[in-house]
């Protein structure tokens, strides 16, 4: 620690004030650093697919899927509308 330091922590009482905003002032930094080095990072990958372009028509012609369409289609124009669990069932 330096006597400077050392001097202006003193003054303060003892409190170790100067000492916790060095400590916080060198922790900012890494953090400024990693975060520029993340954004340098990322500025050099390729944009990443579209996901919703990628799945789309992966179930097209899935007996599967088509069923769950149906059986969705049937639950919803089912009447009477079924009942809501009590609460506390």
């Amino acid at each position: 620690m330096s006597e400077l330091h050392a001097a202006r922590t003193e003054e303060a009482g003892g409190a170790p004030r100067l000492a916790t905003q060095d400590l916080f002032a060198q922790r900012l930094a890494a953090v400024e650093t990693a975060v520029s080095e993340l954004q340098r990072r990322l500025a050099t990958l390729p944009p990443a697919p579209d996901w919703v372009e990628q799945i789309s028509g992966a179930f097209k012609d899935d007996p599967a899927f088509e069923e769950v369409i149906a059986l969705g289609r049937a639950f919803r124009m089912a009447e009477p509308f079924p009942e809501p669990p009590e609460e506390g069932a």
